[in-house]
């Protein structure tokens, strides 16, 4: 007897091949229809801003692939004295040129206004090739690992100069840019929190499988960035900001009233807040680790209750959209100080946890608060050159935070009286400058 086909001409073994194939695929397409779902919400989708909320996500996916790759190769592959010796040559062969090459950046970019699109697919493709050029130095550890790394720092930063300056350009109609900046992050930080452990796994295949990994995300991401909106391109009305210059034709941060200036140099201190606790930490906890924990498990602990904190401050910034943000920036940056005492008198696994959870706590709706303060307080016409360099000088925190972590003697009670200073020092500097601002309100600025 002839086999029942249906009326398309298949017969029951290729029907029920369709249906494995559908319910296999399911999962998959589900999962992509509901992020695409999410990331398109509330207006982003029309103007674009979805796009760029995917585009971090696979940026951060593909930036902690390779933080994997180098961890393991610069730092758990030997032991803590020439672990400290080879983080100390990463900070100076990357960073210590990243300092100098991070404040032109910003400026280098201003020329190329109509170019963001083809910014961000060129910081994306020169990831691409130098993965492939570090999945050959990671499981030998070659200097040739060092400049690339370098490389890798410069494509990240140039992407998140450009990514700033274009958030702008792309806000869904009574979206405001606090708002439309938080989206961006949690995505960038949700995605982090996926791809870190997929890392992990691909790590134990090889040393070079995260980079391989690298490779697939950033090679996606060129393709994003070539998708962008054309308004991305657009520069109308925009003129460059300087951090450094006075002068009556040309609008400066120094010109833009005492909130913005307070509210970055606490940022500052969050940021090198931040870079202490990773560097001095990461070997703290792997010469001492939490009471019944191994070296890996015990940073596994902070790092999360850190990208927890972060990832709440950066939800609940969505939700206090902009308001009062002198006055958020004034209590984060004395929370955090407060944390940091606290860890300090009573020094220990709960209390580093909790110090880590504030940090990223506070360093997120610190960040946020100044987006909003940038935002209102300076010219449309030199906003989102502001926030390159604004970038910048946060970057450069970062790292002058990560040289006193890894030079600094692994005494947790000194380490943590160390970082309650570094946050002291800001809250003497800022706190008083930005209750005043909130107090007197901040005239907005004239433009020459």
């Amino acid at each position: 007897m002839a086999a029942v086909r249906s009326s398309d001409g298949a017969g029951p073994l290729s029907r029920a091949g369709r249906r494995v194939g559908r319910a296999l695929h399911l999962p998959f397409t589900g999962t992509a229809r509901g992020i695409r779902k999410a990331t398109h919400a509330h207006g982003a989708g029309e103007s674009g801003l979805g796009k760029l909320i995917e585009l971090h996500a696979v940026n951060g996916a593909g930036d902690v692939m390779v933080t994997v790759a180098l961890a393991s190769t610069v730092f758990f592959s030997v032991p803590t004295d020439e672990a400290r010796g080879r983080v100390a040559l990463y900070l100076a062969i990357t960073m210590a040129p990243f300092t100098l090459l991070a404040p032109v950046i910003g400026p280098l970019l201003d020329r190329l206004p109509h170019g963001r699109r083809a910014a961000m697919a060129g910081a994306m493709l020169t990831r691409v090739l130098l993965a492939v050029a570090l999945s050959g130095a990671v499981a030998t550890g070659d200097l040739e690992l060092y400049p690339a790394a370098l490389g890798v720092l410069v494509a990240s930063k140039a992407y998140g100069v450009v990514r700033s300056a274009v958030v702008p350009r792309l806000l869904p109609h009574g979206f405001s840019l606090v708002k439309a900046n938080s989206r961006v992050t949690l995505a960038g930080l949700l995605a982090t929190g996926v791809a870190a452990p997929v890392g992990v796994g691909l790590q134990s295949i090889g040393p070079q499988w995260p980079l391989y990994g690298a490779c697939v995300l950033f090679a996606g991401g060129t393709l994003l960035a070539l998708s962008m909106p054309p308004k991305v391109d657009s520069a109308k009305g925009e003129r460059k900001a300087h951090m450094l210059t006075h002068g009556e034709r040309k609008p400066s941060l120094r010109t833009v009233g005492p909130s913005v200036l307070h509210g970055l140099q606490a940022n500052a201190a969050h940021r090198v807040l931040s870079g202490f606790l990773i560097f001095f930490l990461a070997f703290l906890l792997r010469e001492h680790p939490l009471p019944g924990q191994s070296a890996a498990v015990s940073l596994g602990i902070v790092g999360v209750a850190a990208g927890v904190g972060n990832a709440c401050g950066t939800a609940l910034g969505a939700l206090l959209r902009s308001r009062a943000p002198e006055l958020i920036v004034a209590a984060m940056v004395t929370l955090a100080m407060t944390a940091a005492i606290v860890a300090a008198v009573f020094f220990g696994g709960l209390a580093v946890a909790v110090l880590g959870a504030v940090a990223g706590l506070s360093q997120a709706l610190s960040k946020l608060s100044l987006d909003a303060m940038i935002q209102r307080d300076v010219p449309e016409v030199v906003r989102t050159s502001a926030f390159a360099r604004s970038e910048t000088l946060l970057q450069m925190s970062w790292v002058v935070g990560g040289a006193i972590g890894i030079v600094l003697p692994l005494n947790g009670t000194l380490g943590m009286s160390v970082a309650a200073g570094i946050l002291a020092l800001g809250v003497a500097v800022t706190v008083r400058g930005l209750l005043s601002a909130a107090r007197r309100g901040t005239p907005h600025p004239r433009v020459a």
